[in-house]
């Protein structure tokens, strides 16, 4: 694979030797208000996200208005069809001008998922800085090249797909000239159980495919994404909602202000944690050495009355060297208290 180490979005570098990059994923928590989808703009910003992420499509863009039983969606938003659910749940698209001018404005970047050629059209006379496949449109090898064409870096997401699937997707990635790739590990469940996340397959993926690997993770609460950061992720996505009252198709496993920004603090902590692989070159002063616990005068041999190992350290003489000195002769008279070093001893 000829991809490049790391990526850059709207110049911010991307890659496992740089900050963390993360991601408010606003999807359909707007609510098709365009003021409510402003506030998650401002939102983002206030928490500390690197961007946020917007979805481009239609319902017609997507699947067809018809009622047969494959049209009904399933999981959490059983009960509905296909058409029904993403006519209520996409954004409008003549959001997306207004939501890119202000994101700029603001200093937080902003890119969307397309799922369909005129969904790229769109976001290319956007200038839009980056380009998200989702999870479900990785089979979809013309959006790829579609996307290809913009020259601009691209996020995959590999929720549901099979280990030939990435493959495939990330071949076609390279032969339409795509250099600047990211992969996301990403379970399609909505909320994903922690156990079903297995982050080891970041740097499993990362080796096998030669590229910036991230996580799009639709778990409860932080602990999955914290983690991904000790195992390499380098991008985080989360969803991202103002209030879990909200009655919009993702709000019920969104992380709200709050939980972003304690992602954020949390990311950054564990980032400076991680640090480099390190020894101390001097040894510790809060450890044990060797001490006169007795009075001995010049001349005297040392017996196991005389010495002891005990805090504070900082003396010449460790604990393991405490029967070296049994049977040594000191050569200046010592006090109770006095560290203990070889010159003082014959």
């Amino acid at each position: 694979m000829n991809f490049q180490k790391q990526i850059t979005i709207a110049g911010k570098q991307v890659g496992h030797d740089q900050p963390c990059y993360i991601i408010a994923e606003m999807s359909a928590n707007h609510g098709q208000s365009l003021s409510k989808a402003k506030e998650l703009v401002h939102a983002a910003k206030e928490a500390g996200a690197d961007a946020i992420k917007l979805q481009t499509y239609t319902a017609d863009t997507l699947t067809m208005d018809c009622k047969l039983p494959h049209f009904e969606a399933t999981g959490p938003w059983q009960g509905q069809y296909l058409y029904d659910l993403y006519k209520g749940a996409y954004m409008p698209w003549d959001f997306h001008a207004e939501l890119f001018e202000l994101a700029e404005k603001i200093g937080i970047t902003c890119f969307s998922s397309p799922f369909d050629k005129t969904a790229v059209d769109l976001l290319a006379q956007l200038n839009a800085p980056a380009y998200k496949i989702a999870s479900p449109e990785l089979i979809d090898h013309q959006l790829i090249r579609d996307v290809a064409a913009t020259n601009k870096p691209v996020i995959m997401s590999t929720g549901g797909a099979t280990l030939v699937e990435i493959a495939e997707a990330v071949k076609v990635a390279e032969e339409a000239g795509i250099k600047e790739l990211c992969l996301m590990k990403c379970t399609s469940t909505y909320p994903a159980p922690a156990d079903s996340i297995n982050l080891r397959t970041i740097p499993h993926m990362r080796e096998a495919f030669g590229c910036p690997v991230g996580l799009s993770d639709h778990t409860l609460g932080n602990d999955v994404p914290l983690a991904s950061v000790a195992v390499g992720a380098c991008m985080i996505e989360k969803h991202f909602v103002m209030s879990k009252e909200d009655d919009t198709a993702d709000s019920f496993f969104s992380m709200t202000p709050d939980e972003l920004a304690a992602l954020v603090h949390g990311v950054r902590q564990i980032e400076m944690a991680m640090g480099q692989v390190h020894y101390p070159s001097e040894a510790s002063k809060a450890r044990r050495c060797v001490y006169i616990v007795k009075d001995i005068q010049a001349g005297e041999r040392i017996t196991a009355e005389h010495v002891a190992q005990m805090r504070p350290g900082g003396g010449e003489i460790m604990p393991k060297s405490l029967p070296d000195v049994i049977g040594r002769t000191v050569n200046k008279a010592m006090i109770r208290g006095m560290q203990l070093s070889w010159g003082d001893m014959l």
